[in-house]
């Protein structure tokens, strides 16, 4: 019998505490040993319920085969806690993922400095811009960025992050499915990790369980707006009993989005205002990855985010129909230009030469982004953070497949 169906055996009783399934494996040593354990043992086990125990009796190895088959045809690797490139700092915490289902490439949180950015969901529009620049100059500076990549600050650090051609580590709550655009681009630059296989049936304790993976892949943890009672608290929580460094943005004394960012300064965590001020510790540990950046950074918030606001929510977004278009003075014409395009000709000086490039390289129709990168010759990191900023600006939509086409039309 192959060792790996029995860890990804363990891994699929998902319904199951994480705690449970690392009982087993300290019980018997590893998975193979759990999966042929005599009938009637793991309900003896501390640390297993009886409920848990009758789920690991099932022993169902034709589960298993099937989520080898979905990542096999989905290029999703399977890493077990047996594997010598599973991350040590992971390895080492409290109960850690039994199997990390990854898409892309992990990045090297053992060698090179990570930082899990932060935040609410409902973030104002100083969070997202705050959230955005301190990930893009963490990126600038050589470190690693870790996001939940969920709405609000998350999402915001991981976009700043891959503006600055940053390697981006996104940690799910569920299991791999078919994600949006960020999600992709997450996986050009870096990785999309979680401990529950594809398939797998969403559970409310999964975000929780999330904070303790995200934490275990950082050397620190930075949060940036918080309300009373937030998520990113419980977060914190987490990487601080880890042993992560805490860092937290200051924000308005009276804004209840400040309300938990305060309660974190008073018991200790340092404050940040740009990335610097997190990696400059990491700077003297590691000499030869983590750098200042020279020169003047320009963070994301330079390139003028649109912003859309839904309640007390502002969320970086593409340009609606009207930003698309820039201001001119009305002309006589035959027919109006369809909506939601603009006239790339008459705004082709604003862009930079490696934008120029990636336009040229996208034909008539959709184009993929493989596509560009071979034509360009440029980096996939370089290729996918000016997309992102041609998509803001409107030069671009992107299509499902990683496809992009112009957002024009010809005089």
């Amino acid at each position: 019998m192959s060792s790996i169906r029995c860890w990804v055996w363990l891994s699929s009783v998902y319904t199951a505490n994480p705690q449970a399934r690392i009982a087993l494996l300290e019980h018997y040593g590893d998975a193979e040993a759990a999966f042929h354990a005599p009938p009637g043992e793991f309900g003896k086990l501390h640390g297993v319920s009886d409920r848990e125990a009758e789920l690991f009796e099932q022993r169902d190895l034709r589960a298993a085969d099937l989520i080898l088959e979905r990542c096999q045809r989905e290029g999703i690797r399977v890493l077990t806690l047996a594997d010598a490139a599973y991350p040590g700092r992971l390895r080492n915490i409290y109960a850690p993922p039994v199997v990390l289902y990854i898409k892309g490439q992990l990045p090297d949180v053992d060698a090179v400095p990570s930082v899990a950015v932060i935040g609410t969901r409902k973030a104002t529009p100083y969070g997202l811009r705050m959230g955005g620049d301190i990930a893009f100059e963490i990126a600038r500076c050589g470190g690693i960025v870790v996001s939940g990549l969920t709405e609000g600050i998350d999402r915001a650090a991981a976009r700043g992050c891959l503006l600055a051609g940053g390697k981006c580590i996104g940690v799910l709550g569920t299991g791999h499915s078919h994600g949006g655009p960020l999600q992709e681009d997450v996986i050009a630059s870096g990785a999309l990790v979680s401990e529950y296989p594809p398939g797998a049936k969403p559970q409310n304790r999964f975000f929780r369980e999330r904070n303790r993976i995200s934490a275990g892949l950082s050397h620190a943890v930075c949060v940036v707006e918080a309300p009373e009672g937030s998520g990113s608290l419980l977060f914190a929580r987490e990487a601080l009993e880890q042993g992560r460094e805490i860092f937290a943005v200051p924000g308005n004394a009276d804004a209840a989005n400040s309300a938990g960012i305060i309660a974190l300064l008073k018991q200790g965590a340092r404050p940040a205002a740009r990335g610097w001020d997190i990696m400059e510790d990491f700077a003297a540990l590691y000499p030869e990855r983590i750098h200042r950046p020279s020169g003047t950074v320009q963070p994301p918030s330079a390139h003028s985010f649109p912003k859309k606001q839904t309640g007390t929510t502002a969320e970086l977004s593409a340009p609606t129909e009207a930003e698309d278009r820039p201001a001119s003075p009305k002309k006589v014409i035959d027919k109006e230009k369809a909506s939601g395009y603009i006239d790339l000709r008459d705004q082709l000086a604003e862009l930079s030469e490696d934008q120029l490039k990636i336009v040229t390289a996208i034909g008539r129709g959709e184009t993929h982004i493989d596509d560009i990168i071979e034509a360009t010759g440029m980096g996939t990191a370089k290729v996918l953070s000016q997309l992102t900023i041609l998509e803001i600006k409107g030069y671009v939509r992107r299509a499902a497949g990683r496809r992009v086409s112009l957002n024009t039309i010809q005089k």
